[in-house]
């Protein structure tokens, strides 16, 4: 029996119907495809794009139906994070950190009534991220730091990759408590003087994500709103990299549409091709074929692995450790290994779908990189080497994967 089957007390998020529940969402992909070359051309963050998703529910879809959300298990959530990388793949990316805060927050819910939060993100509130400190920050050092200020309790500290908190109304933040040294999260509003917000991401992929830098200075939280990072949800690091293989894979799936558009739509062919026409030419035919079995198998993976995620969230209810235990370590494990394939499976596929047309393809105005850039991009975060090392050292040793890791300044410094 799985954990889905038992009984379990709290109103959970076990899954709706997922086609009424994309045609809600459709339209606005639809809308947002729309634009997303122009966005690309031009850098323009797309603050409109968010807005049309925050008020038709988009950030409430994991909310229990009995607290006014759509109650969507989490392969239903990543299979619509997918719809939308199709159609703007920032974007998935762009809320990665409000989806991982209602996560956290779902599982919260095992041990404290969670109604506030909940009717926050079902009237459209969304949460930023705000973890990673540059600089000569060691690994272990937390530079940001939550301290008392006469009445109020306040945040000071930069972070860099602030994804998506320049759309947020509330920012997701790593800190360390000055009076007890303990590592929290401080939900904080971002409408306020104490927090300054830059657009300084300068990748050459996934550039409208609104990432960046962060800075806080004397920047409020109320007291309820700091939050024992012990507490954090278990499977997070598996979250945030399905978020990231949703990214990966519409960036696929993008691909897959734009060069069949172009191919259906070329005149010019080779004289030694195979066909009249392009559309027509088998060898052609194959690279797009190829490539959206690619596409498909990244899918599949993502989703397989979305199921083990949803396990340890439903585990996290049924008061039993040792299952809990052994789902959270399923759930990091089949994120890696669905890592380690669809990474390989989307970039070459983007990279390869080129061979199908000629060089006028690599024109700027067309953009055609931008999947292989957003995908490759994507790909970057999390290093694919060392899951690699730890699923080899899981199926060799037994040794359980990290479920919270952070990146700094290493022990040799020149």
């Amino acid at each position: 029996m799985t954990v889905q089957q038992q009984h379990l007390p709290h109103p959970l998020s076990s899954g709706t119907d997922y086609q009424a529940l994309a045609a809600r969402f459709r339209p606005i992909f639809a809308r947002i495809a729309a634009g997303a070359l122009e966005r690309e051309q031009s850098r323009s963050l797309p603050f409109e794009q968010v807005k049309w998703l925050k008020e038709a529910g988009f950030g409430a879809v994991r909310v229990p139906v009995q607290y006014g959300g759509a109650g969507a298990s989490l392969p239903q959530l990543f299979e619509l994070l997918i719809e939308l990388a199709a159609a703007d793949s920032n974007l998935p990316q762009a809320l990665r950190g409000h989806f991982a805060f209602v996560e956290d927050r779902l599982n919260a819910q095992a041990d404290a009534p969670q109604d506030t939060w909940f009717k926050r993100f079902v009237e459209g509130d969304l949460v930023g991220n705000a973890w990673t400190e540059v600089g000569s920050v060691k690994i272990g050092q937390v530079g940001t730091r939550v301290s008392r200020l006469g009445e109020h309790w306040v945040v000071n500290g930069t972070k860099y990759y602030s994804t998506g908190s320049l759309f947020s109304d509330w920012i997701d933040l790593f800190a360390r408590r000055d009076d007890t040294g303990a590592d929290v999260i401080a939900a904080i509003r971002t409408q306020q003087p104490g927090i300054r917000q830059s657009d300084d991401w300068d990748g050459f992929g996934q550039r409208t994500t609104g990432s960046g830098t962060s800075v806080f200075e004397n920047a409020v939280v109320e007291e309820e709103n700091i939050i024992d990072f012990a507490t954090r949800f278990k499977y997070q690091t598996a979250f945030y990299q399905l978020v990231l293989l949703a990214v990966i894979t519409g960036s696929g799936r993008a691909a897959v549409r734009d060069f069949s558009h172009e191919t259906r739509k070329r005149t010019r062919v080779f004289s030694h091709g195979n066909g009249a026409a392009v559309s027509e030419d088998p060898q052609v035919l194959q690279v797009i074929g190829k490539a959206s079995g690619q596409v498909y198998a990244a899918e599949a993976a993502t989703l397989r692995a979305a199921e083990a995620s949803q396990q340890a969230y439903l585990a996290r209810f049924a008061h039993d450790p040792a299952a809990e235990q052994q789902a959270n370590v399923l759930a990091e494990l089949e994120s890696a290994q669905a890592q380690v394939a669809a990474i390989d499976l989307v970039l070459r596929a983007t990279s390869d779908l080129f061979n199908a047309l000629g060089a006028s393809t690599t024109s700027t105005s067309r953009q055609l990189d931008r999947h292989w850039r957003n995908a490759r991009t994507a790909a970057s975060h999390n290093p694919v080497i060392y899951k690699e090392r730890i699923v080899g050292d899981w199926h060799v040793n037994g040794t359980e994967p990290p479920y919270v890791w952070q990146i700094g300044g290493g022990a040799k410094q020149s």
